[in-house]
């Protein structure tokens, strides 16, 4: 197999193809859309572009098929664009290199954009086939899913005709979603006093590199290190033991990846710099005990650097490195619903600074929107309690399980007789765009499910090839069971 074209199923990985080779960054999608409503229109199938970027295409149902219940395949178009700090690679512009590993599909340094390229791949295989049976479709791609659900949120009313939704953005084969996780950002500035540099400084630059990152939903109960909170750490206790006065920092890269690089640009007075130079590494092999197992590849560098012009007063410096030791982050609370399953977390995403301001922020998720909002406030409360101004945005709702679905019951019978085994059936610790789809169509019944991906939002990221024609025949098999609109599932 010397490309994905070569794959099977083709009609999936051939469609996959022609996404990687479409620059598709969150709220950069120009081109995949241009290329989407190009794509309907020459199969000859009705193609809407909306107002907001959504692409709807509409295929007929197959003869003797027009009775059944319309089904609406959702995915969307756009990518996390993550890449090792090594690679060269321009997201807007460059196509993905793909590769195949040991039975895995792969990125070479980036991202893969399996998570939703596979879900979008699949719906338009069922566009374009001819040998399918199945009832009135719709393919509802969607943009913007990653940074903020854009096209979920701005999605109109009415627009879609079917009753049945089947999101394809899950990540395990043989899984059946029912339920998601709502989420919310908190975003905390400080607006420093700007000093001139102390006399009698030696001027250095921090790196925690080497993390493995991670879907900051998926991956939070996986145990990683968070690379702002490493270096936050460090950079507090040099500060209490050698003077360490910060001048820059920058930590993560994406509201909904754990971060797995921050760096920073500090000064330490040059007579405590042969303690400070010793205390690194000493710092480093705490950091690699305590993340044995989860962090191999962690590593904490100190570079001599050129002397800044500026540092930020100690007042902002000590209020940002309390208020980030005192963040809440990584799992909160597990379910007790769902056994094994994340019900409250939060993530400190990034800390960057612009404009002269150091501005941090983080996504909390629940499948409990109390918890969920519970938890903002307390970080909210932290970052003013430490001298930062701080608000919540971007509020989107979970998706509350319907364990009598019956869109979910045919789907569990049909999986059945396909494969001899019950599918499991979970809630899913990430934002799916099902809680905010349904609260527009209250009346669709909903499941998510996928083929196999691990290490989403990450230069890890990797597709399970084995895992891509079972997910594949069990759509093309529940299309054609698809119950009547007058019949009861």
């Amino acid at each position: 197999m010397s490309t994905i074209k070569d794959l099977e199923p083709k009609c999936v990985f051939n469609n996959f193809y022609s996404l990687t080779q479409i620059p598709r960054p969150s709220k950069k999608e120009a081109k995949v859309i241009a290329f989407m409503k190009q794509w309907g229109e020459e199969h000859g199938l009705e193609t809407i572009v909306d107002d907001c970027g959504n692409v709807i295409i509409r295929k007929p149902a197959t003869p003797g098929m027009e009775n059944r219940k319309g089904v609406i395949l959702q995915a969307h178009l756009d990518m996390v664009p993550q890449k090792n700090a090594d690679k060269v690679h321009d997201f807007e512009n460059d196509p993905i290199e793909t590769q195949i590993v040991d039975g895995w599909v792969k990125a070479n340094g980036t991202t893969l954009g399996a998570d939703d390229g596979m879900g979008a791949a699949a719906a338009m295989a069922v566009l374009e086939a001819t040998d399918l049976q199945h009832g009135p479709i719709e393919a509802l791609f969607t943009i913007d899913e990653e940074t903020g659900m854009t096209g979920a949120n701005k999605l109109e009313p009415g627009i879609l005709k079917g009753d049945i939704l089947m999101n394809m953005d899950s990540e395990t084969e043989g899984e059946l979603y029912v339920g998601c996780a709502g989420g919310v950002d908190t975003i905390g500035t400080w607006t420093p006093a700007y000093e001139d540099v102390p006399a009698g400084m030696t001027a250095y630059r921090l790196f925690v590199k080497g993390l493995k990152g991670g879907h900051s939903g998926m991956d939070i109960n996986l145990g990683r290190a968070n690379a702002n909170k490493v270096l936050n750490t460090m950079l507090l206790m040099a500060a209490e033991k050698y003077g360490l006065r910060l001048a820059c920092i920058d930590g993560g890269s994406l509201r909904n990846a754990i971060p797995r690089e921050a760096e920073a640009i500090v000064v330490v007075p040059t007579c405590k710099m042969e303690e400070f130079a010793k205390f690194v590494p000493e710092y480093e092999a705490i950091c690699k005990e305590e993340f044995t197992k989860t962090e191999p590849d962690l590593a904490i560098l100190c570079e001599a650097g050129e002397m800044p012009k500026q540092v930020i007063d100690v007042k902002t410096q000590d209020n940002l490195f309390t208020a980030i030791a005192r963040y809440p982050n990584g799992v909160i609370a597990m379910s007790e619903d769902f056994e094994g399953t994340t019900e409250t977390s939060s993530n400190l995403a990034t800390i960057k600074m612009e404009d002269g301001k150091i501005v941090c922020a983080a996504l909390t998720r629940s499948l409990v929107d109390a918890a969920k909002d519970k938890l903002a406030e307390q970080i909210r409360k932290n970052l003013t309690d430490n001298g930062a101004e701080a608000y919540s945005t971007g509020d989107y709702p979970g998706w509350k399980p319907n364990i009598n679905s019956p869109i979910l019951n045919t789907m569990k019978r049909v999986y059945k007789e396909k494969f001899g085994k019950e599918p499991k059936v979970m809630v899913i610790h990430a934002g799916l765009e099902c809680g905010i789809l349904g609260s527009k169509y209250p009346h669709w019944d909903m499941v998510s499910f996928g083929p196999t991906l691990v290490h989403p939002h990450s230069p890890d990221e990797a597709l399970l090839i084995e895992s891509v024609q079972p997910f594949w025949d069990f759509v093309v098999e529940t299309l054609k069971n698809i119950p009547e609109k007058d019949a009861v599932a």
